[in-house]
């Protein structure tokens, strides 16, 4: 087997503390330390936090202890990016596999980043990758195994459905996604701009790992309004208020849509616009020479979302380990790396 990868877990949100567990207990990663923004997570130990027995690793708040380490990888899961933490990280020969969205594709990193960050890389011997559910694995590994027996692509369509109904999280329902509300055009132009972010990159990658050009990411966004009063987990969603959100990112070639990503995002599937809203999960048509309708359905209960949902993300990103570390120096892409196949003993 050989000596297992030594690992260290960056941020313990939701998805961080599930890609914790998941590397305390896999056969051939060992977790040599943990990285939080907290003093009040600080000093405790990494096997209680996640639930599990004591291990013997303290949460720390020094990147100083992090280095100090020498560990083989980093899963970078942070609110958002520290450029400086990142170039420290790979300039000491630490690899970084991250759930952030920033570097799906590295031209469209932002130019001085990038070179900070491919620098590090080769003075370090190191790698970075970003992966994850979504954007990641339907964004790229799904759709290029399909597309493997193709010969032809006219139009790739990849669509989210995410039932929102069952979260018990006022604030996030009402306030952050603005369900039960009236259309509010400068929070759907932001949803437009996030997701154009997070999935442009993403989709042009795609498309450049097949030799096709992508001219732009064109992004626009929709609601559609509740049929009657709904009760869901946070509340009431009155009758005409926001019940579904859907924003679509489109790969623009040669004037036509040819990768597309869209999100559904619902408390209600009683709504004023036919959109055949599905339950949580995917679906990817391809149109093509080949053509394919795959759906892919979350068949977790209600009840068990909160403590399921997470390891969609975190898990390929912990199954990423090994591959990122074995990779040549600089900013990989999905591409560019083999086939993640877990190690499940």
């Amino acid at each position: 087997m050989g000596k297992p990868y030594r690992v260290v877990q960056w941020a313990t949100g939701n998805i961080g503390m599930r890609s914790m567990r998941a590397v305390i207990e896999h056969p051939a990663l060992m977790l040599v330390g943990l990285y939080v923004y907290t003093d009040d997570k600080a000093g405790r130990d990494a096997g209680e936090m996640c639930g599990l027995a004591p291990i013997g690793v303290k949460a720390t708040r020094s990147i100083e202890e992090i280095v100090a380490l020498k560990a083989d990888c980093v899963l970078y899961m942070p609110q958002q990016i520290n450029a400086d933490d990142l170039c420290r990280l790979l300039e000491s020969g630490t690899n970084v596999v991250t759930t952030r969205t920033e570097f799906h594709l590295p031209s469209a990193v932002e130019p001085t980043l990038r070179k900070r960050i491919e620098e590090a890389c080769q003075r370090g011997g190191t790698s970075l990758h970003s992966t994850g559910a979504s954007p990641g694995f339907i964004t790229e590994a799904v759709p290029l195994a399909l597309l493997s027996i193709q010969r032809r692509l006219d139009a790739l369509h990849i669509s989210e459905y995410a039932d929102c109904s069952s979260r018990n999280s006022p604030q996030m329902i009402f306030e952050m996604m603005g369900f039960g509300s009236a259309p509010h055009p400068q929070a759907e132009a932001g949803r437009v701009h996030h997701l154009k972010g997070a999935f442009g990159p993403s989709l042009q990658m795609l498309a450049e790992s097949l030799g096709l050009s992508i001219d732009n990411i064109e992004g626009h966004g929709e609601v559609a309004f509740a049929n009657k009063d709904t009760v869901i987990a946070a509340g009431t969603i009155k009758a005409g208020t926001v019940a579904a959100l859907r924003t679509t990112v489109s790969g623009i070639s040669q004037g036509k849509a040819l990768i597309n990503f869209t999100a559904d995002w619902y408390v209600s599937t009683d709504i004023d616009k036919d959109w055949d809203l599905r339950g949580d999960g995917w679906r990817v048509r391809v149109d093509g020479d080949a053509p394919l309708d795959m759906n892919l359905q979350f068949t977790v209960a209600p009840e068990h979302k909160a403590a399921t949902t997470p390891g969609y993300t975190a898990h390929r990103a912990v199954n990423a380990v090994r591959y990122v570390c074995d990779a040549a120096s600089g900013i990989r892409t999905s591409a560019e790396l083999p086939q993640f196949i877990p190690d499940l003993r």
